[in-house]
């Protein structure tokens, strides 16, 4: 009796755990393959490979034993690190600047979570305030995208019970691919000529000829890319800059450099999964939801930077990610003794 209760939802958590071990398998995998023969650097790619997967692995085993307390305390860790990090250019940089988008946005999805999984009410308006002065704590500091990121997830986890579950993780696809496809259009020059003049004075040019070199590498390595990690040494925009970059200020756009087609492939199957195990989840629709737009907003600003080059943020989304996907202790013990009541 037991078993047939809880197999449904077994079964689709399952599911959800094999595809992720697949994807995630594959591109690391695929790093390795593309820096065969090569002078790469693949530990990069693995490094992160490695931070998303410990992170989800931890999410699930805290965020089925501590709902509550697991989100909330990497909520507060994340406003520390807002605190903390210096704040300087604009979002889409190398550095801190965008590393304040990314660290709000995880903080106040981990918060609004918290709050969403309680079912006391001091205990939801504490973590409702937490969400709040991650806010504050952004636009103090001097980071207004990161202050608007956390805003745009708050607000609608506000409103999180009310779209269906699939219908919102749709509409977060679709978010990431229109803000990818729009990086692409502007470093390609296909928008229209007042579009395309105000979205480079926010990107500033010289990330659109990073941009533009990037997509020159990957048109004459479309298949394996130039092997992880040479990006530098073939962009003449990166040489030529007075502090060298060594990424194009774009993940999509480095993978394709750097691993070709199936590179930026990968990656979007990897976005893909954890909207999938969202999907899936035993959670309720708000908390998924509310993981779901703060993942979206970190895929936005991976688009137009570098934030996924660091180990912290990769290894937070996985961990907010598994925390919203946890399967709750509480609930396979109430399971078993709804089928004892009835055996």
């Amino acid at each position: 009796m037991v078993s047939s209760a809880v197999s449904p939802v077994l079964t689709t958590r399952h599911r959800s755990d094999r595809a992720g071990v697949v994807i995630l398998g594959a591109c690391a995998a695929w790093a390795l393959l593309c820096a065969a023969g090569r002078p790469a650097r693949p530990e990069g790619v693995l490094l992160a490979v490695l931070a998303v997967a410990a992170g989800y692995a931890g999410g699930r085993i805290v965020g089925a034993l501590l709902p509550v307390v697991a989100p909330a305390a990497a909520a507060v860790v994340g406003l520390g690190l807002v605190l903390v990090t210096p704040h300087s250019g604009q979002a889409g940089t190398p550095g801190p600047a965008g590393l304040l988008v990314a660290y709000a946005a995880l903080a106040v999805g981990a918060a609004c979570c918290a709050a969403w999984a309680s079912t006391s009410t001091p205990v939801r308006v504490g973590c409702a305030l937490l969400a709040v002065a991650v806010v504050v704590a952004a636009f103090g500091v001097g980071s207004v995208p990161g202050g608007l990121a956390g805003t745009a997830i708050a607000l609608f986890s506000l409103v999180a019970r009310r779209p269906r579950r699939l219908l919102g993780l749709v509409g977060f696809a679709l978010c990431a691919a229109l803000a990818t496809g729009t990086s692409w259009a502007t470093a390609e020059r296909a928008l229209p000529a007042g579009l395309s003049t105000s979205l480079q004075g926010q990107l500033t040019e010289e990330r659109v000829h990073l941009w533009q070199d990037a997509i020159g590498i990957a048109a004459s390595h479309p298949v394996r890319g130039a092997g992880p990690g040479r990006f530098a040494e073939l962009s003449p925009t990166a040489r030529q800059t007075a502090e060298p970059a060594s990424r194009p200020d774009s993940a999509p756009f480095q993978q394709a450099a750097e691993q070709g087609v199936p590179g930026v492939a990968l990656l979007a199957a990897a976005f893909g999964w954890m909207l999938y195990a969202l999907r899936c989840s035993s959670r309720t629709t708000p908390v998924v939801l509310t993981a779901g737009a703060a993942l979206t907003a970190l895929a936005v600003a991976a688009a137009v930077g570098n934030v996924l080059s660091f180990s912290e943020v990769t290894a937070g989304a996985g961990l907010l990610a598994g925390v919203a996907t946890a399967h709750l202790v509480s609930e396979d013990a109430s399971a078993r003794r709804e089928c004892a009541a009835h055996a």
